[in-house]
């Protein structure tokens, strides 16, 4: 049922109109008289049988729990009681928008070809908000617009509005009953109305209550994740996809901190994740402005908003901010958002969603305390072997030494020079390797002083045998040159040093460090590559890094790494590049990632 919408046509004559006074409720008339002007009491059967009917419908109505299927039987029913031929409800959002329509009367044919229903401007906007519309002709309304093609004709009508808790949460509108519709019908449509709030209210309540439940299943899931010891990155996925799911939207969003100050989109589940990883949020958005107020927002339609700064964002209409707070600070944001047209979220979504975000929050730290307690048992692991080497095994070669020594001397006095050169020769490796063993000791005392580029990518190979299962192979070269002896090439490994610097020194070892972890995680692979090439100097120069796995390769469901998104972030910095597909030869996969050297 559709007036189109904002032509306006003159005043016609003969158009009635039944309004409640502004000033009070609507009451109705005490004795309705219908069109034929007959009374009450010439009818005093048939009325009996409508008000029986009403009840009956009344009471049929407040016994649903189900939102859609309750204002399709009020329509319904709406129709039957009056003998209207057309019938129909047009729910309105925040703005007085429709955005649900039920109707009865039309055709799947007719439905067709109009195309959309009616936005409720034009005659249907006219409808009071405490009381009904009669018309004789809506066509003769200072507010007919014209029929849309295809929309078939209708004159009498009436316009009920639908109060819950009161606000105007929808209209009714009933078109083409023979004979007119008549006070009576507006006094029985209001009666029903407000049976239909009732229901409307009910249904709600118990979807809420519902879906808290459900809400409730998805705390308890995360909390149970969390205390298994679940990887970060796993529990944040896990996280997303499981509110996408509980909160009904198409896509669920995880924003975190990135490089520098920046904030970007670290997780994505659900429609377009694959476009909308890596999004940098502005500063000054809203996702930031969740962030720094620590409270929540819903936004009825992004597509609504004067000014949209991520277009990207522009595919989606409602959308929920809820900021992952955590003892009073900021970790995170997670965005919930619905495609346009659907649904605006509610306040109770709002109130469980920021308790799951905390949970996220949450995670968060766990996976940060549980890191530092594997950095400090590495550390403490370090320590002991340090202690060893320098309490054992120095003081057992420098005893080993002290008898060479003595022999040595012995073999001098006897003229046996030949063994006296050979043990001389045993003394000065003795000495060499105390001197290798005390700077392996001092390199793990202290493992990030003054280390070269070679011993820490030496070193993030040598620790990620733990996670692999295995040893990873590691190629360093310069200029095409394999750095395979410090000592021998101690000159091409300080180039490195000085061509490399130390800020992309630092993201090398970051890409490294990354891409043995994924094929530890992700790829369950048998064999690791990793390829480390530093090219030319200045301008011209470039450093390459290469982790190739044998593994299963990138899963085409796994929209997002968020390690990798900050890989991507730290070449974008040093104006290189990054990617992550299966390898050359199709077995397994491949990470590539190359930034100039100025």
């Amino acid at each position: 049922m559709s007036t189109e919408d904002d032509a306006r046509c003159p005043v016609a004559h003969g158009a009635s109109v039944v309004r409640r006074p502004d000033h009070g409720p609507y009451t109705g008339p005490a004795s309705a008289v219908d069109a034929t002007g007959a009374s009450d009491e010439d009818h005093g059967h048939t009325l009996a049988t409508d008000t029986s009917a009403l009840l009956g419908a009344a009471l049929n109505l407040t016994s649903q729990l189900d939102v859609t299927e309750a204002l399709r039987r009020f329509v319904d029913r709406a129709a039957r009681l009056t003998g209207a031929k057309y019938a129909a409800l047009g729910v309105l959002d925040n703005r007085g928008e429709t955005t649900a329509f039920v109707q009865v009367g039309m055709t799947e044919k007719e439905q067709q070809i109009l195309g959309h229903p009616p936005r409720g401007r034009g005659v249907l906007g006219a409808i009071p908000v405490d009381g009904p519309l009669l018309l004789d002709d809506l066509t003769q309304h200072p507010d007919f617009g014209g029929w849309p093609e295809g929309h078939p004709p209708m004159h009498t009508f009436l316009g009920v509005p639908v109060r819950v808790q009161e606000k105007v949460y929808g209209r009714l509108y009933l078109a083409e009953k023979e004979g007119g519709f008549t006070a009576s019908d507006a006094d029985d449509m209001m009666s029903l109305a407000e049976a239909a709030a009732v229901a409307v209210e009910n249904a709600r309540l118990y979807t809420d209550a519902r879906n808290r439940e459900r809400w409730i299943a998805v705390s308890q899931d995360i909390t149970t994740t969390l205390l298994e010891g679940t990887e970060e990155e796993e529990a944040l996925e896990m996280i997303a996809a499981r509110l996408r799911e509980v909160a009904e939207a198409d896509t669920a969003l995880i924003i975190l901190p990135s490089v520098g100050d920046a904030w970007a989109c670290e997780i994505a589940d659900g429609y377009r994740a694959g476009q909308l990883v890596g999004l940098v949020f502005p500063p000054d958005g809203r996702a930031m402005t969740v962030l720094k107020e620590g409270t929540g927002m819903i936004v009825d339609s992004l597509t609504r908003l004067r000014t949209l700064r991520l277009p990207e964002l522009a595919h989606f209409g409602p959308a929920l901010y809820a900021p992952m707070m955590l003892r009073g600070e900021g970790r995170g944001v997670v965005l919930l958002l619905r495609r346009v047209g659907g649904p605006e979220f509610g306040r109770s979504d709002l109130m469980m969603a920021e308790s799951v975000a905390g949970q996220a929050a949450l995670a968060l730290e766990l996976a940060a305390a549980r890191h530092a307690q594997d950095v400090a048992s590495l550390l403490d692991e370090r320590a002991r072997i340090a202690r060893d080497l320098h309490d054992l095994a120095i003081q057992q070669l420098f005893a080993t030494g002290m008898q060479l020594a003595s022999a040595h001397a012995a073999m001098a006095e006897r003229g046996d020079d030949g063994l006296a050169h050979l043990l001389e020769e045993s003394l000065t490796s003795v000495d060499e390797s105390v001197k290798q063993i005390r700077s392996i000791v001092h390199s793990l005392r202290e493992p990030d002083a003054a280390v070269v580029l070679v011993e820490r990518l030496r070193r993030e190979a040598s620790l990620a045998r733990q996670s692999l299962g295995f040893a990873p192979s590691l190629i360093i070269e310069l200029d095409g040159t394999d750095i395979t002896d410090d000592q021998a090439q101690a000159g091409l490994v300080t180039q490195i040093d000085d061509r490399v610097g130390a800020d992309i020194a630092d993201d090398a070892v970051a890409v490294v460090r990354e891409g043995l972890a994924n094929a530890a995680k992700h790829a369950r692979a048998s064999s690791v590559l990793v390829h480390v090439s530093v090219l030319g100097a200045g301008f011209t120069g470039r450093i390459v890094v290469d982790v190739t796995d044998d593994g299963v390769g990138v899963a085409p469901s796994v929209s997002r790494r968020s390690g990798l998104g900050n890989l991507a972030a730290r070449a974008r910095r040093h104006g290189g590049t990054f990617s992550m597909g299966r390898s050359e030869d199709g077995n397994g996969s491949q990470l590539s990632w190359q930034v100039p050297l100025t």
